[in-house]
C-alpha cells in the first residue's frame, strides 16, 4: 500500500471509531441518571448533599458521564481497529497473539478504574474532608466539582493501568524491547512519581500508595516485554536455521 492508501485506511477506521463513540455517548445519556443515583449510595458520597451552583451543572454532568461511558464502550473497538490497521505488517503468529491483548486491555482499564475509585479517590476525599473539619468548615459540595475531582483522579490511573498491555503490544510488533525499558527505568520512575503526586492529596503517604502500584506495573511490563522478546529471538533463530538448511533449488 502507498502512503495515501495507508492514510485513507486510517481515516476510515477513525471515522468508525468516532461513530461508535457517538453511539456510546448516546447510551451514556440514558445510564447517567441511574449511575449517579447509585454513586450517591456508596462511600464516600453517601450522606452528602450535592448542589448545582450553575444552571449548566446538571447538563455538564450528563455530558461528562456520557463521554466517559462512550470512551469505555469505544475502547475495545478502538483497540481492535488499531490491531486491524497494523495487522498487514505482522506475522501470522504475531497477529493471533496481539489480538488477545484487546480483551486484556479492556480488563486492565476496568481494574484501573476500580483501583482509582475505591482506593485513591476515597483516600483523597477523606483527606480533604478531614482538613475541612479541622478548619471547622461547613462542607457544601457542588455536583460538578465533586465529579470533576473524581474523574481527574480515576481516569489517569485507569490509563496508567494500560501500561503492561501497551508495552506487550509494542514489543510484539518489535517497536520496543526490554533493553530500552531498563535503560529508561529511572526516567520512567520519575514520571510515575510526578503523576502520583499530581493526582493525590499533598501528603507523602497518598503519593506512595499510588506510586508503588505504578512502579510495580512498570516492572511487570518489563518482565512481560522480556518474555516476549526472548520468544521472538528464539523464533528468529529457528527461522534462520531453517532457511540455512533449506536446499537451494
Amino acid at each position: 500500500m502507498t502512503l495515501v492508501e495507508h492514510l485513507t485506511e486510517l481515516r476510515k477506521r477513525i471515522i468508525w471509531i468516532v461513530v461508535v463513540l457517538i453511539v456510546g455517548m448516546a447510551i451514556g445519556l440514558f445510564t447517567t441518571n441511574p449511575l449517579i443515583t447509585l454513586l450517591k449510595t456508596v462511600p464516600p458520597a453517601n450522606g452528602i448533599n450535592w448542589n448545582a451552583f450553575s444552571p449548566w451543572d446538571p447538563l455538564k454532568m450528563y455530558m461528562n458521564f456520557a463521554l466517559v461511558t462512550g470512551l469505555l464502550i469505544t475502547l475495545p473497538f478502538t483497540l481492535y481497529q488499531l490491531w486491524s490497521f497494523l495487522k498487514p505488517g505482522l506475522r501470522e503468529v504475531e497477529q493471533k497473539a496481539s489480538l488477545m491483548y484487546v480483551p486484556f486491555a479492556f480488563f486492565m482499564f476496568l481494574l484501573g478504574l476500580a483501583f482509582g475509585y475505591f482506593i485513591v479517590f476515597q483516600m483523597a476525599f477523606l483527606f480533604t474532608t478531614s482538613i475541612a473539619k479541622s478548619l471547622q468548615l461547613s462542607e457544601t459540595y457542588g455536583i460538578a466539582q465533586y465529579f470533576g475531582f473524581m474523574f481527574n483522579i480515576i481516569l489517569p490511573i485507569a490509563l496508567v493501568f494500560e501500561l503492561p498491555i501497551v508495552v506487550m503490544f509494542l514489543t510484539k510488533i518489535r517497536l520496543l524491547n526490554p533493553k530500552l525499558l531498563r535503560k529508561i527505568r529511572r526516567f520512567a520512575y520519575l514520571i510515575l512519581v510526578v503523576i502520583s503526586t499530581m493526582i493525590t492529596p499533598p501528603d507523602a503517604i497518598s503519593a506512595i500508595v499510588v506510586a508503588v502500584p505504578m512502579i510495580i506495573l512498570y516492572e511487570f511490563s518489563v518482565y512481560l516485554s522480556a518474555n516476549i522478546y526472548r520468544k521472538q529471538q528464539l523464533q528468529d533463530q529457528a527461522w534462520e536455521q531453517e532457511a540455512q538448511t533449506k536446499p537451494v533449488e
